[in-house]
C-alpha cells in the first residue's frame, strides 16, 4: 500500500507550490524512497539516492499512512517522542501541500 502512494506522487503533484528544488528522503520501516520536487515536477526514486536530503523523514509505515490517507498532522509531541523524526519539519508541511494535502 505504501508503494502505491509513492507511485501516485508524480500524478498528484501540484506545480507551483514549491519555489526551489527540494530533495526528500523517506525511511518508513522497510520502505526507503527519495523524492525530488521542483516548481514543475516530481520524481520518485527507490532507496536513498542522495548523500544529503533537504528533508529526511523517519517513521513507521502505518504512521505515514495515517498522515497521508487520514489527514493526521503530527504534533510537537510526536516529534519529541520520536514517533516521527525529521531534520526539517517545515519542509514536511510543504511536501504535503505540494500534493494537495493541506
Amino acid at each position: 500500500m505504501i508503494d502505491t502512494i509513492f507511485t501516485s506522487l508524480p500524478d498528484a503533484f501540484v506545480p507551483g507550490v514549491v519555489e526551489k528544488p527540494l530533495v526528500y528522503y523517506f525511511s518508513l520501516g522497510a520502505t526507503k524512497k527519495t523524492v525530488r520536487i521542483d516548481v514543475q515536477s516530481c520524481i520518485v526514486e527507490e532507496g536513498r539516492t542522495v548523500d544529503e536530503a533537504d528533508c529526511v523523514c523517519k517513521t513507521e509505515e502505518s504512521f505515514f499512512m495515517s498522515i497521508w490517507n487520514d489527514g493526521y498532522r503530527p504534533s510537537m509531541g510526536d516529534f519529541l517522542s520520536g514517533k516521527i523524526k525529521s531534520n526539517n519539519p517545515t519542509a514536511l508541511q510543504l511536501f504535503l501541500q505540494a500534493f494537495g494535502k493541506q
